[in-house]
């Protein structure tokens, strides 16, 4: 169900894309859930865990690899994290 939230989101056009702007909003917790690629780097899930658990936000981690949500998202370049 998860990639469907993915694919709604992008559809709705209400994805955020990108490891700073996904950051800052997840800071600020202004998004209802976080999407993770699978082969995101460890540091950089460690650090989106951290913050979607002190503010409670959906963290999602997906079998799906960097390259394959970038093509999901119909965007010409992979993507390790996204959000809504």
């Amino acid at each position: 169900m998860t990639i469907d939230n993915l694919k709604k989101a992008t559809k709705e056009k209400k994805l955020i894309i990108g490891t700073e702007r996904t950051i800052k909003k997840l800071k600020t917790t202004t998004v209802k859930e976080v999407f993770i690629s699978k082969n995101c780097p460890p540091a950089l899930k460690k650090e989106v865990k951290k913050y979607g658990e002190i503010a409670g936000i959906q963290i999602t981690e997906l079998k799906e690899t960097n390259e394959e949500i970038g093509a999901i998202c119909k965007k010409p370049f992979s993507i390790n994290l996204c959000c809504y």
